[in-house]
């Protein structure tokens, strides 16, 4: 199979694998926009490469070799996210697109030369992990911030990328990497939260607050 199918496979299991816990072929079709019978075919074929495993029922898993093919595609993909933000200056809810095809024709030799013009960074934009080249990868974990109760002040570590839409509110509300927000009230009906942002009030919606994790003080 092509080398870019093939990486946007391992990837989005992994993905999925991390934040879902089990990965199966339906949740891998709504990733990819791929239907499900081509889906199952695709990893039947992986299966029988040795890159994942596939049992009824139980989902699909990364295999060792899968898992660290996977954990190299992502590092390009969160270093050239990277280098799109600081270099290129592009803004946060810009760079998901870009990636995708850089990833995908950046040689070894190119990774490393990015990364260390970078100042070799931990994290990306969003604040996710950038694995290393041996395949380690920060296991930190931050609460969303809709589980913060009123009268806390957290710290933004991590956002969702998963919608350019919200990335964009985000930073019309004033919302980065490391800005301080204090909770000062939980709207009980619909879960909605006031908060202060930069000495600015701000009303952030349950939807929002769960794509935004934080830590506290």
């Amino acid at each position: 199979m092509p080398s870019e199918q093939l990486e946007d496979y391992l990837k989005n299991i992994y993905k999925i694998q991390s934040s879902e816990g089990r990965v199966t072929t339906t949740l891998l079709s709504q990733k990819l926009k791929i239907s499900p019978a081509s889906v199952t075919e695709m990893v039947k074929k992986l299966a029988e490469e040795g890159i994942v495993t596939h049992t009824p029922y139980k989902g699909v898993h990364l295999t060792k070799e899968g898992k660290k093919r996977a954990l190299q595609i992502i590092r390009r993909h969160r270093l050239w996210e990277a280098f799109l933000v600081e270099v290129l200056k592009y803004d946060w809810h810009e760079i998901d697109e870009e990636a995708e095809k850089l990833e995908h024709v950046a040689s070894e030799r190119l990774e490393r030369r990015i990364d260390e013009i970078l100042g070799y960074p931990s994290t990306d934009p969003h604040g996710d992990a950038i694995p290393t080249r041996e395949g380690k990868v920060d296991a930190s974990h931050y609460s969303s911030l809709a589980s913060i109760t009123p009268g806390r002040t957290v710290t933004v570590r991590r956002v969702s990328d998963s919608s350019p839409e919200i990335l964009r509110y985000m930073s019309k509300l004033g919302i980065t990497l490391n800005k301080k927000i204090k909770v000062k009230e939980k709207i009980e009906f619909d879960g909605s939260l006031r908060v202060d942002v930069g000495g600015k009030e701000q009303f952030i919606s349950s939807k929002l607050a769960q794509n935004i994790y934080v830590d506290s003080d």
